[in-house]
């Protein structure tokens, strides 16, 4: 029968009893699951408020007996808000479902082939485009607000959704991060598809793109929330109510006369349904494609 020296024994069962008197162990993985729980019921509150009030009443929102928890919900709401002859609440979200989606595509195809250019293809005068797309982004769109306007309707662009779409496709700050993600891209994958004879647009279009989707949909997603959720630029653009997008029918309801609470609350919790839905379909591809812009928050 062999026997273990005493050294090596004690040294044997130092890491067990390191690990049996680790702090924090059980009971700090309770407290951690238990404060990560609080925090998100505190996150859920003001979604549960928004949707309560949205089956309300006006009373019943502002009234001196409110109940956090109220037995008469209004499902007639729903109704009301979509025959509401004065605010055509349907026809503004499928604009801005068109503006969303054709934003979106427009702004990722213009801003990543812009980005690509200045990242790869060899121009002597690339590094002064460069510097003048970043000069952009230091220019308040208060500025160029009005020049904008006055450029759309020039064009008879006003109550159209191409007034709506088109002066925002490009995005300097979204062309900064497409250069800034193909300068990291291999280079090999590249010189492999121009050794089997494509070109430029080829490389972009068959290698680089197949092989940059969690980026672009990080893109996607934020330009996405971004086009739904604009209210300046489509308020002065759609002049006609047929032209109206989610949040300028949002406005809609809060007049200087009167204040149509429970249809504010109701549009609401429609209008950030398609957010919450992109949201949760593109949130994995959103953090890697985040992390790899080299964002540092």
């Amino acid at each position: 029968m062999t026997t273990v020296p005493q050294g090596r024994k004690a040294h044997a069962t130092a890491p067990r009893r390191r690990r049996r008197n680790r702090p924090g162990g059980v009971l700090g993985s309770t407290g951690l699951y238990v404060a990560t729980g609080v925090a998100g019921l505190l996150f859920l509150v003001p979604f549960y408020l928004l949707v309560r009030n949205a089956l309300s009443t006006d009373a019943a929102i502002t009234g001196e007996n409110w109940q956090f928890f109220p037995t008469d919900l209004k499902w007639g709401n729903i109704r009301e808000l979509f025959d509401d002859s004065t605010v055509p609440f349907a026809r503004s979200l499928w604009n801005s479902a068109v503006v969303g989606v054709l934003h979106t595509l427009g702004t990722l195809l213009v801003c990543s082939l812009a980005g690509y250019g200045l990242a790869r293809i060899p121009y002597r005068h690339a590094d002064k485009v460069f510097y003048a797309v970043l000069v952009t982004l230091m220019v308040p769109s208060a500025v160029t607000f009005v020049p904008s306007f006055v450029l759309v309707s020039s064009l008879g662009w006003v109550d159209s959704l191409r007034g709506l779409i088109i002066p925002g496709l490009f995005s300097g700050f979204t062309c900064f991060l497409f250069r800034q993600y193909f300068l990291g891209f291999p280079k090999e994958l590249e010189e492999a598809a121009r050794m089997d004879g494509l070109g430029h647009w080829g490389a972009y279009w068959r290698i680089v793109v197949p092989n940059s989707l969690n980026f672009f949909a990080a893109i996607a997603t934020i330009t996405f929330i971004s086009g739904w959720n604009a209210f300046l630029w489509p308020l002065v653009i759609g002049q006609d109510p047929d032209a109206w997008t989610v949040q300028v029918a949002l406005s809609s309801y809060m007049t200087n006369q009167t204040v149509n609470f429970h249809l504010i609350f109701m549009a609401t919790a429609i209008s950030i349904l398609p957010l919450v839905f992109v949201f949760l379909f593109l949130q994995r591809w959103l953090v890697q494609g985040i992390a790899q812009t080299g964002i540092k928050g």
